[in-house]
C-alpha cells in the first residue's frame, strides 16, 4: 500500500467500489465476479483496443477492414426476413457516397429512429457488401439537427466485457476511479533511476495514457502493446510476479531438508545401466547432487525433450535418498505414464535390492492396504504413483525427495500435498520438508522459464541418446488420406506398428471419441488384414490400460487414438504417426505426439494431415514441425505464435493471465526485472511486498509449492 512522504498510509487504492456512484450491491457482485473489487482493480482493468472517434471520415474515403467514424443522412430503410430478421439502413454524406448499415438484432424502436432524412453518426469496420461497403452492427447515434454535436477529444477505450455491466456503465466507473488517482509521489513504487533508464513514464502518467490516450497518441504502438505507457505497466507487472515467486523461494528455503551425501548406490545404478549416460544427463545429475547435499530443500525443474532420458536422472537422484535410509516418491499425472515409470524403475532398481512400490487408483482393497503399510514403515523405499500418493491415509516414514513428472499437468495444491507428506502432513516454521524435483518433456523457452519459474532452479537435458534416428515429418492435405492407408499397410507388413491420432477439438469429449470411433471403424474395414485398436478419453481406465498394453506388446498393429496418447507412451516398434486435423493443434502438442515414434532404431515418420485452407498461423506451425525436431526451437516458436498459455498450465501459474505483460513481446525487460527484483528483496522487502500486493494480490501464486 503506497505511503505519503510524511508516512501516512494512503488506503485510497484499496477502497471498495461501492463508494463509486452507480455501484450498488448487484453491480458490485458482477464486478467482483471478474476480480474487480477496489479502485486499484479498476485502474488496472485496461483497454483491449481503441476506437478513434475524434474525427469523421467521408464515406467515399472508407477502406475495407479499417475502422472509422462517419456521419450521413438516412436515404432508405429496408426490413427483411430472408433467412432471419434483418434491417438495412442506407446513409449518404456530402461526398455523395452511400454506406449500408446492417442489423440482425434490432427492436421496433430502432427502426423508427432511422426515418429518411435523419442524421446518423456511426462507428464500425466497413466490409464489402452486395451494394458497396457496409458495416454490420455499428455503434451509432441519431443526432438532433438543432444541437451542435462535437467530436471526441481522445481515443475511446474498448474494455474487456463484464457480464451484466454495460460498456457505458463500465467506462463511467473507470472515469470515476481515474479521477481518484493519487499524485505521483503517493502512487509510484519504482525507483526514478529505473524509469529514467528505460525512458518510461510514472505509473500515474502511464495509467492515464493507456485509459485515455490523446488523439495524437501512437495508436499503432498502443494496439501492438509497445507504447511506453504499456511498457511501464508491463515492467512493474513482470517485476511483481518475479518478486512473488522469489519470495516463495525464500520462504521455502527457510525450511530444513535432509542433507543427502551418499553416492555408492547411484554409481552402482549408473554402472548397471544397459546404456551410457549422455553428457547432458551427467551434468544435470551433478547439479541435482549438489542441491541434495545442502540442508535446505532443492527446488529444481529438469526440462528435456522427448526421449532425452529424464527418468534415469530422477532414478539416480532417488538413490541418494535411499542410500541415506530415506524414501523417494515419483508422481505422474496418468496411470499410463506412472506405470511406465514403474516398469523402468523396477527393472533398474530391484536388482540393486531397492523396494519399488506402486500406488494408483486401481490399487484397491488388501493390495492397497499392504502398499500403504509398506510406505508408512519405510519398507517401500521408492514409491511410484499418480495423485493417489497424496490422498488421505498415505503417510511416508521419511520422504526426502519428491519427484513430479509432467509438472504442468498438476496444480499448485497437488504439488503442495506431496511436499507436505514429507513433513508429517503439516509444514510449520521448523518443519523438515523433502527436496523437490519436477520434470517436463515440454521444453520451456528461456524467457518463459525466467518469468514462470523464478522460484525454481532450471536444468536442461539438451542432448538425445546416441542412435536415435530423427523422425521425418511431412504435411499432407486430407485428400491424400487413401495414400496413407496404403502406407500403413506397407509398414505393418514389415512388422512395424502405427498410430492414427484424431484431434478434433470440441467442448465435448464425446465428439472426439465419436470421431475416433468412426475412424476406427473405417480403417478396420480398409485394413481388414490388420489388428486395429481404439483408445480415447471416454474409455474406463482399465480399458485404456489394457489396450495400450496390447499395443506395447505387439498384439495390435494400428492404434487409433485421441491425444490421450500424447505423453508417456513408449512403444519402440511404432514407426509411423499420422495426426489428423493437425492444423487444430499447437506446436507443443504436435511435438509431443511426434515423440511417440522414433523411440527405436528404425527410421520413423510423422504425417501431419491437414484440412485446407490453412490459416497463416497453422501454416507456420506445420512448417516449423517439418523443419526441426528440436523441442527447444519448437518451444521458442510456440511462444512467439501462441503466447505462454500454451506452454504452461494455468492451474499452476498466473503467467498466462497477465493483464499487460506479454512474455514474447516484453522478453527484453526480463533481465532488468531479475536484477531489480533481487535488489529489492535484499534492500527493500517492504517495497517488494507492496509491488506484489498491487499486481498479484495477497495469495502468492505458487503458495510455496
Amino acid at each position: 500500500m503506497p505511503m505519503r512522504k510524511d508516512g501516512v498510509t494512503v488506503d485510497l487504492q484499496m477502497q471498495p467500489l461501492d463508494r463509486l456512484r452507480g455501484v450498488g450491491p448487484a453491480v458490485a457482485e458482477k464486478l467482483a465476479a471478474r476480480g474487480l473489487s477496489t479502485l486499484q482493480d479498476l485502474w488496472l482493468h485496461l483497454p483491449r483496443q481503441y476506437e478513434d472517434r475524434t474525427r469523421l471520415t467521408q464515406i467515399r474515403a472508407l477502406q475495407p477492414g479499417v475502422a472509422a467514424q462517419v456521419e450521413g443522412r438516412v436515404e432508405a430503410v429496408e426490413r427483411g426476413f430472408r433467412y432471419r430478421p434483418m434491417l438495412r439502413v442506407a446513409i449518404c454524406d456530402d461526398s455523395h457516397a452511400t454506406l449500408v448499415l446492417r442489423f440482425f438484432h434490432f427492436r421496433a424502436a430502432q427502426v423508427a429512429q432511422f426515418a429518411p432524412g435523419a442524421r446518423v453518426r456511426c462507428y464500425g469496420t466497413p466490409k464489402p457488401g452486395q451494394n458497396g461497403l457496409e458495416i454490420v452492427h455499428p455503434s451509432y447515434r441519431v443526432l438532433d439537427d438543432a444541437v451542435e454535436t462535437v467530436l471526441g477529444d481522445q481515443l475511446d477505450p474498448v474494455y474487456p466485457t463484464i457480464d451484466g455491466v454495460g460498456t457505458t456503465v463500465l467506462r463511467r466507473l473507470i472515469d470515476q476511479a481515474l479521477q481518484r488517482l493519487p499524485d505521483d509521489d503517493s502512487l509510484e513504487l519504482l525507483p526514478q533511476s529505473l524509469l529514467s533508464h528505460f525512458q518510461l513514464p510514472t505509473l500515474r502518467e502511464a495509467l492515464l495514457t493507456v485509459h485515455r490516450p490523446a488523439p495524437d497518441s501512437d495508436i499503432a504502438a498502443l494496439l501492438a502493446g509497445r507504447h511506453p505507457a504499456q511498457r511501464r505497466l508491463a515492467l512493474e507487472e513482470l517485476l511483481a510476479h518475479h518478486l512473488s515467486l522469489r519470495g516463495q523461494r525464500i520462504a521455502q528455503q527457510a525450511h530444513a531438508a535432509r542433507s543427502l551425501r551418499g553416492l555408492t548406490l547411484a554409481r552402482k545404478l549408473r554402472d548397471a545401466l544397459p546404456f551410457r549416460l549422455t553428457g547432458a544427463q551427467q551434468r544435470v545429475f551433478e547439479q541435482i547432487r549438489t542441491d541434495l547435499r545442502k540442508p535446505s530443500p532443492m527446488l529444481r525443474l529438469v526440462q528435456g525433450d522427448v526421449g532425452s532420458g529424464k527418468t534415469v536422472v530422477a532414478a539416480l537422484a532417488a538413490m541418494l535418498a535411499v542410500e541415506d535410509g530415506r524414501q523417494a516418491a515419483l508422481m505422474a499425472p496418468t496411470e499410463l505414464l506412472a506405470e511406465q515409470h514403474l516398469g523402468n524403475l523396477r527393472a533398474w532398481l530391484e536388482p540393486l535390492g531397492v523396494r519399488v512400490a506402486w500406488l494408483a487408483g486401481k490399487v484397491t482393497g488388501r493390495a492397497r492396504a499392504k502398499v500403504i503399510a509398506e510406505v508408512a514403515s519405510g519398507e517401500a523405499q521408492v514409491v511410484v504413483g499418480t495423485h493417489a500418493l497424496m490422498q488421505e491415509g498415505v503417510a511416508f516414514a521419511d520422504l526426502a525427495l519428491a519427484i513430479v513428472d509432467e509438472q504442468h499437468r498438476f496444480g499448485v495444491h497437488q504439488r503442495l500435498a506431496l511436499r507436505d507428506k514429507g513433513a508429517g502432513g503439516t509444514v510449520g516454521a521448523d518443519a523438515v520438508v523433502p527436496h523437490q524435483l519436477v520434470m517436463t518433456a515440454t521444453p520451456i523457452p528461456r524467457t518463459l522459464a525466467m518469468a514462470a519459474y523464478a522460484d525454481l532452479d532450471v536444468s536442461a537435458i539438451d542432448e538425445l541418446p546416441p542412435g536415435r534416428t530423427p523422425v521425418q515429418t511431412v504435411a499432407l492435405s486430407a485428400e491424400r488420406r487413401p495414400e496413407l492407408v496404403e502406407r500403413i499397410r506397407a509398414a505393418c507388413a514389415e512388422g512395424r506398428q502405427a498410430y492414427w491420432v484424431c484431434t478434433i477439438i470440441d467442448e465435448s469429449d464425446e465428439v472426439v471419441a465419436q470421431a475416433a470411433q468412426s475412424t476406427f471403424e473405417e480403417l478396420s474395414r480398409q485394413l481388414s488384414g490388420l489388428r486395429v485398436g481404439l483408445v480415447h478419453g471416454r474409455l474406463k481406465a482399465a480399458e485404456k490400460q489394457a489396450m495400450m498394453r496390447a499395443f506395447k506388446e505387439g498384439e495390435i498393429d494400428l492404434l487409433v487414438a485421441t491425444t490421450v496418447i500424447e505423453v508417456g507412451v513408449d512403444v519402440p516398434n511404432a514407426s509411423l504417426m499420422i495426426v489428423e486435423n493437425a492444423e487444430r493443434l499447437g506446436l507443443a502438442q504436435l511435438h509431443q505426439l511426434r515423440g511417440r515414434v522414433g523411440r527405436g532404431s528404425a527410421a520413423s515418420s510423422c504425417v501431419l494431415l491437414y484440412q485446407p485452407p490453412l490459416s497463416q498461423m497453422a501454416r507456420q506451425r506445420l512448417a516449423t514441425m517439418r523443419e526441426t525436431n528440436d523441442g527447444f526451437v519448437i518451444a521458442e516458436k510456440d511462444l512467439e505464435l501462441r503466447g505462454p498459455g500454451e506452454l504452461l498450465g494455468t492451474r499452476q501459474t498466473g503467467i498466462a493471465g497477465f493483464r499487460v505483460a506479454d512474455l514474447a513481446r516484453d522478453a527484453d525487460l526480463l533481465p532488468q526485472v531479475q536484477a531489480l527484483g533481487e535488489r529489492l528483496l535484499a534492500d527493500s522487502p517492504a517495497l517488494a511486498a507492496r509491488i506484489v500486493a498491487r499486481w498479484v494480490g495477497g495469495a502468492a501464486r505458487y503458495a510455496s509449492a
